[in-house]
Parts: structure tokens; sequence; C-alpha cells
């Protein structure tokens, strides 16, 4: 069955590169390759918009076939899709009692088929990877919270020592001390995850936001000293441009930028427009995570925060909104526990079809992408309901810290009254 499902991985992957032509990672190692020998890494206003870290990695794709390279990322990047699934889904399989090898294979498959998968795999891109390394800190963060709920609770050791002290790494991953590493690692790569540091600093988990800030300033720092020059180039022209991840009007940004650029017809959005509304995006989307952080649902509350990034940057293509898929799940788990739960008491009704209609239109409009016939801003639109109106299950995946339920008064002895008159 794994090798049936490889082969078929194998065969899509060949069909996505010949339909998009890994137009992406050409780009970026063609820029690579010349800055290698000697060219500027960032030529004027055309080139790659790859971070001076993630450059500085890609380097040994400059002296690869660009097929092998296109075949390393794929490889990477569904490897990494299917680890984040594992973390997402698995834990929503166990809970209905369900087997979690087929429910994770069943939502790999699903997966693949939709456009953000198959634009990233096509193109050459590095959004699987960041949707991992960021995921991983999810479970980082439960981890964590799972650890210190047991060292408040738990009559023996604490779960970071294991038997006769344990290997390091068997208490590091106990503890879930990397939360954080994967959000500064994706923020130094492709910049965007910022965001991620911002929800962690609002929800008050002030160690993996000091763990991201100190990793992202750490490859930033490292790039600097390896390539000055475009390092200061990157922050000097190239991030502060708006356009650097292509033009604003064209159908491929399904950002807000994007759709207030078609809007008005032009080749720029109105500037003062596009940030009033998206400080109100980012707002919304920020006390929504926080909320659902605060209910106990984690995952919703990292994927409300990437549909923020994908709906307030200034450019976002259809390969940015893979936290769209996480979404989905979020809108069928949520419509199979409204289902049972309301069932209890009132039968015959058909609760939760609300949100099972959500996800089914969400997922058909991922998978069909219409932004080539009428719907040019289908996935705009999607991406900023489903930021305002995403619901999160409170309770399935906790990571706040231990709280310690209020202990029982003890109550005084009522006193015997003495004899009368005495």
């Amino acid at each position: 069955m794994v090798a049936l499902g490889c082969f078929g991985a194998g065969l899509l992957i060949i069909w996505l590169f010949g339909r998009y032509g890994l137009s992406t990672a050409a780009v970026d190692r063609a820029a690579v390759h010349d800055w290698l020998s000697g060219e500027d890494l960032y030529p004027g206003r055309v080139g790659t918009v790859l971070t001076p870290p993630a450059a500085i990695l890609f380097t040994p794709a400059a002296f690869l076939p660009l097929p092998t390279v296109g075949w390393l990322l794929a490889a990477a990047g569904v490897s990494a899709l299917a680890l984040a699934l594992i973390a997402l889904v698995g834990p929503v399989a166990r809970r209905y009692g369900k087997p979690r090898g087929p429910a994770v294979a069943v939502a790999v498959t699903l997966a693949l088929a939709a456009e953000p998968v198959r634009a990233t795999l096509g193109l050459g891109c590095l959004d699987l990877l960041m949707f991992g390394l960021i995921t991983a800190d999810v479970v980082a963060l439960r981890r964590a919270a799972w650890a210190s709920r047991r060292a408040a609770w738990w009559p023996g050791p604490p779960a970071s020592q294991s038997p006769q002290g344990g290997p390091k790494l068997r208490r590091f991953w106990a503890t879930g001390a990397w939360a954080g590493v994967g959000v500064g690692l994706a923020t130094a790569l492709t910049i965007s995850p910022v965001l991620f540091i911002g929800y962690l600093v609002v929800s008050r988990q002030r160690r993996a936001a000091l763990t991201a800030v100190a990793t992202t300033t750490t490859l930033l720092t490292g790039a600097f000293l390896l390539a000055p020059g475009p390092t200061r180039t990157w922050f000097g022209s190239v991030l502060p441009r708006l356009d650097r991840g292509g033009p604003l009007d064209e159908i491929t940004n399904q950002s807000l930028a994007g759709v207030l650029a078609r809007l008005y017809d032009s080749a720029t959005t109105p500037a003062l427009i596009w940030l009033s509304f998206s400080v109100l995006l980012v707002a919304v989307g920020m006390i929504r995570a926080r909320s659902a952080h605060a209910d106990g649902d984690e995952i919703a509350a990292f994927t409300l925060v990437g549909l923020t990034s994908a709906a307030v940057g200034p450019v976002s293509r259809i390969h940015e909104l893979v936290w769209v898929l996480p979404a989905v799940l979020i809108l069928v788990d949520a419509a199979a526990r409204r289902r049972i739960t309301v069932r209890r008491f009132r039968p015959g009704r058909f609760p939760g079809a609300r949100y099972a209609s959500a996800a089914v239109l969400v997922y058909l409009l991922l998978v069909l992408d219409p932004r080539w016939t009428a719907g040019w801003d289908a996935y705009a639109i999607v991406v900023i309901v489903l930021l305002n109106t995403l619901p999160w299950r409170p309770g399935v995946a906790p990571a706040g810290p231990a709280r310690r339920p209020p202990q029982p008064v003890a109550r005084r002895a009522p006193a015997i009254p003495g004899p009368r008159g005495s």
C-alpha cells in the first residue's frame, strides 16, 4: 500500500513538473549560480526573492540539474506535509476511535490534490517545508503543556526526567523545549511567518517567542557574516518592495493587496486603504487566535495566524495559502463534534451541516482552482472569510500553562455555644 502511494505521488509530481515547469526553483537556482560566479544575488527588480539565509542553504542546488533540484524539493515537501498531517490528523482520528494510519493516508492524498500543494511542488517552492516547521512548534507547545501539567499533578518524577537521568534528546522531546525553533527557522527563510512570532507574544508564550526571535536573529546574523553585501541589499532594497514576490495586480496574487489592485485596475494597491484594512485583519486574526489558544485549541490558533499572514501580505500566491488545509480539517472536526454532541439530546437532527458544507465547498475550491474563470479573487475571499468565521474546538489541543484548580477552603468547626448567661 505504501509503495502504491509513493508510485502515485511520483506520477503526480512528474505531471506537476511538466505543468508548472519548476519556474520558481529555476529562477532561484540561476540567481544563486550567478551569485557564486561573482554577480549580484539581487540584480535590480527581477530575480530571486530568497532571503539571504535561504540563498545560502540553496547554494548546493546551483551545481545540480534542475530536475534533481525539483525532486529533492518535492521529496522534502511531501515528507514535511506527511509529518505535519500526522501531527494534525492523528489526534482527531484517535478521538473518534479511528485508526491513525488510514486517516493520515486519506488526508495526505486529499492534500496532494489541492492547488496550494500542487503549485508548491510544481513550482519548486519552500512553503510545505515552512508548513512543517511551524507545525512542529504546535507539537512542541502541546508537549510543553503536557509536561507542565504532568509535573504539577503526577506523583512521580517530572516528564523531563527519564529513568537514571535518561538521554538528553528524550528530555528535549518530552518537555517540548524546541518550541519556537520552527517559527524562527521559517521566518528567517521566508520572512512571511514573522506574524507567528507576534502571536506567541500576544498569547504570552514568552519562552517560545524568545526562542523564535533568537533563532531568526542567529540565522540572519550568520547570513550577514557569510554574505554581508546581499544581506544589506535584501534589507535595504528588496524587503521594502511590496511587489518583490510579483506584480500586485496579477491574478496569482490572492492577498488583500491583490484584490484592491484589481478592483482599482492599477498596477499598485491603494496604500492607505490596504494598510487600514490590513491592520483590521491583523487585529481580528490575533484576537481570535488568542481566544482559540485560551480555549485550548492551539491548532486553530496557528491556522488563524497563517490565514492572517496570507491575507495581509502584499503578495500571496496560491502556494502560500497552505494554511487553508488545516482550516478544512478544523471545519470537518467541528461538524463531527457538533453532530455527536447535539444528537445525544436531539435525535433526528443534522447538526454540524453548516461546518461540513463549508469544508466541502472550500476543499472543492482548492481542487478546482476557479481563478482562471470567473473567480479571480476566490481564494482571497475564502481566506478572509475563514479568518473571520473559523471555529475552534475547546480543549482539543491545549498549549497553555498548567493551572491548579482552586483548593477547597478548610472549614472551621462550629463553636459549641456555652450555657446561657455565661
